[in-house]
């Protein structure tokens, strides 16, 4: 199915691939992409971080299309985070208000990385959100964890990135553990471009989102949310 089309909203903009025509929309997954600490440039879908993930959202939409899911990807207003102002969080909020609109019924699966994996973490308590797949998210010491209360969360973070903290997510994921027994993260060798390893990472986020979206886990990611913590959230990616 070709990709579908590209809508704009007060806020930001969206492009969306749809499951096959006449299909009841039971789920979606936003695919959230990073950006920077400070900056009001203009965000474009020209920028390295959103054209990242364009591929990785066409895949989740092969992935889950005849599951009767949509793919919706943002395009941020401008391409920092912006303390305090969090401009990526009031855009991944209208996306998921626009959601909660148009299929009111529909659970909600994010997909971040970098900046976008810490705005997925952010936008969690809103309620039609049921998971996180967060990809070498960006975490600061005071990050927020309670609102993940009832949510299955998922981290994944190379080994060998220098741009954003292995060490502060899983801290982040222990935390997490706190308020929800669905917590789990894995690793692997790789950066934070998810380069070298893009086949691991595609299908650790292939299978975190089809169990999202079926409702029936991975077992791999099920046992990984058993595993006893601090150790139990370093699971490795083969």
């Amino acid at each position: 199915m070709p990709d579908a089309h590209a809508s704009t909203g007060p806020l930001a903009a969206l492009r969306t691939w749809s499951p096959p025509s006449g299909t009841d929309v039971r789920a979606v997954v936003l695919v959230l992409p990073g950006g920077r600490a400070r900056s009001r440039q203009p965000a474009s879908t020209r920028n390295l971080a959103y054209r990242r993930m364009v591929p990785i959202a066409r895949g989740i939409h092969r992935a889950t299309r005849a599951e009767a899911a949509a793919t919706w990807l943002l395009r941020y207003r401008v391409r920092g985070w912006n303390e305090p102002d969090h401009d990526p969080v009031q855009d991944a909020w209208w996306a998921l208000d626009g959601i909660r609109s148009r299929y009111p019924q529909a659970e909600v699966t994010l997909v971040g990385h970098s900046m976008g994996g810490r705005t997925a973490l952010r936008v969690a308590e809103h309620e039609s959100v049921r998971t996180v797949c967060a990809l070498a998210p960006w975490i600061e010491d005071d990050e927020p964890y309670k609102h993940l209360a009832g949510r299955e969360v998922v981290i994944v973070h190379g080994t060998a990135d220098h741009t954003t903290s292995p060490k502060a997510s899983h801290r982040y994921a222990l935390a997490a553990r706190e308020v929800s027994e669905r917590v789990c993260r894995f690793e692997l060798a790789d950066g934070h471009a998810m380069v070298r390893r893009a086949p691991a990472w595609t299908d650790l986020i292939r299978r975190t989102v089809v169990g999202a979206v079926t409702g029936t886990a991975d077992p791999e990611i099920a046992r990984a949310m058993t595993m006893p913590a601090p150790d139990g959230l370093r699971a490795m990616v083969g």
